[in-house]
């Protein structure tokens, strides 16, 4: 795929060269002083500008989406999945130039952008089934001629920071179930990828034009750190779902701590596959592969760690290193490439010192890595997947460094395993590569995976709608996507009606009236 069609995507998603950063759902504000500049990794070249928000165009984001919540609230939840179940139309119309724009402003594959989209969706799909599902409990009252339930509210404003890792697909997550549950929604995109934030907001300004949803339910706003800061001090938010580094996801959890707001965490993964002796090996090097390399690295979900019994790891070691040497690198946008760059030099900066910190610690690299140069990597932004040997202790093993960095770690016992898969502080995706019924069992029982994520026979990256997603530890708890996470977005409520003629009250006091 050639980049000039890069262009017709930016224009069907109505992407200029400068644009408004900041939007209420029903217009643009006009954009004034610093803006961000977005250039792609894929070649290096200037995709636009995107105007920053000011503290002023913040404080009318947040009266606009006050007021919509009056009213989006009150429209039955039906009806709101009618206007999700339309968003996921429009974004099937415009699955090609969005998943093009993902591709170039983050640099994963067009197959990936595409997917990611896809997700999208998914989402909708999701939500719109649920918005007929918001159910409570009744329950029986000890109290004679009494009646009990629980029921749930929305919230309210949700304020939402994504990464730029998943441009598009986690805002959706979050969006498309709040908007079900009565709540409305503003949403800091990662000043990475800018320009996805823009595109996606188009999209649904659309059809909530439509519909004519009320300005406010979908708003966003532009800017570095202290957009984010401000989102996590109002006391205008009940709830700040935030995907990024744990670094960053504890300054989120302490803010909004502070003011005894609810927080949803999306954080650091140090994910582990163990590979069994009983492991079918063709399965556990297809999961490996794509798992490390796959996205170049910079999945929440990729796998950082091969967990690999003595008895198998000459063989495997040999057969990922030979499976390494077939990987193509270059433009995300040419589908016979697997890996693309990573998302801009800092990025690549960290991927160098941690080459250094391996070897400094003992390890040995198995499958070099380093910065391509030449043709087609103009960027400065390529580098080639590595695999290195190591100990689980090692404080380079024990980071997320956020690119293709793969380590292979020994182990005699299956207890042993699982000790070093659990053995780090982050907790979102674990895997287990065996045949054998009681090792996976145990790999799934209270003594196994301690992450939120623990699968059998397959990779640790990937998620699929309608199962949470999140994870533990210093991952942050957080769930999104799928099962009952939409009770984040909601307040519970316990209702007691007294249907009968007389007042019974507590511990049997009365009172002579």
């Amino acid at each position: 795929m050639d980049n000039h069609n890069i262009s017709n995507a930016l224009r069907a998603l109505k992407i200029e060269e400068i644009n408004h950063g900041t939007s209420t759902g029903g217009q643009w504000l006009s954009g004034t002083g610093k803006y961000i500049e977005s250039y792609s990794p894929v070649d290096g070249k200037l995709i636009g500008k995107v105007y920053q928000t000011t503290e002023e165009q913040y404080k009318k984001v947040i009266e606009t989406a006050s007021e919509a919540f009056k009213s989006w609230r009150l429209l039955p939840a039906p009806k709101r999945g009618e206007i999700v179940r339309q968003i996921g139309n429009e974004l099937r119309a415009q699955k090609e130039p969005l998943g093009k724009l993902v591709s170039y402003e983050m640099g994963k594959s067009y197959q990936e952008g595409l997917g990611e989209v896809q997700e999208m969706i998914d989402i909708c799909d999701f939500a719109v089934g649920l918005s007929r599902q918001l159910h409570g409990l009744t329950m029986h009252s000890e109290r004679p001629e009494h009646r009990m339930y629980e029921q749930y509210h929305p919230l309210g404003i949700v304020g939402i920071i994504s990464a730029f890792n998943f441009p598009v697909a986690v805002w959706s997550w979050n969006t498309m179930l709040a908007w079900v549950c009565g709540d409305v929604c503003i949403w800091k995109p990662s000043e990475k990828t800018p320009l996805c934030g823009i595109a996606c907001q188009q999209i649904v300004s659309k059809v909530f034009a439509e519909n004519n949803v009320p300005e406010g339910v979908s708003c966003l706003v532009n800017g570095d750190y202290r957009i984010g800061e401000l989102l996590s001090n109002d006391v205008n938010i009940p709830l700040i779902s935030a995907t990024g580094s744990t670094r960053m996801g504890k300054k989120v959890a302490a803010a909004v701590g502070a003011r005894l707001g609810k927080s949803l965490l999306e954080l650091g993964g140090n994910n582990a596959i163990i590979i069994s002796e009983h492991a079918d090996l063709d399965i556990a090097i297809m999961g490996a592969l794509f798992g490390a390399v796959g996205t170049c690295g910079q999945r929440c979900t990729s796998t950082r760690r091969l967990i690999i019994h003595e008895s198998i790891y000459d063989t495997v070691r040999d057969k990922l290193a030979a499976a390494y040497t077939q990987l193509k690198i270059g433009n995300p946008l040419d589908e016979a490439n697997h890996v693309g760059p990573l998302i801009d030099q800092q990025a690549v900066d960290m991927y160098s010192t941690a080459l250094k910190e391996i070897k400094s610690q003992g390890g040995t690299i198995l499958v070099e890595g380093g910065v391509m140069e030449g043709e087609g990597y103009r960027s400065g932004c390529y580098v080639k997947p590595v695999i290195a040997e190591a100990e689980n202790s090692m404080d380079i093993v024990q980071a997320e460094t956020f690119a293709p960095i793969l380590y292979l770690i020994k182990y005699k016992k299956i207890e042993d395993a699982i000790s070093m898969q659990n053995g780090v502080v982050q907790g979102l995706s674990s895997a287990i590569m065996t045949t054998h019924v009681r090792e996976a069992e145990h790999f799934l029982s209270h003594g196994g995976s301690d992450c939120g994520i623990a699968n059998v026979n397959i990779g640790t990256s990937g998620a699929e709608i309608g199962g949470a997603f999140g994870g533990e530890k210093e991952t942050g708890g957080g769930r999104e996507s799928g099962s009952d996470a939409w009770k984040v977005y909601m307040r519970r409520q316990t209702n007691t009606i007294n249907y009968g003629t007389e007042l019974p009250l507590a511990q049997g006091i009365q009172f002579n009236l």
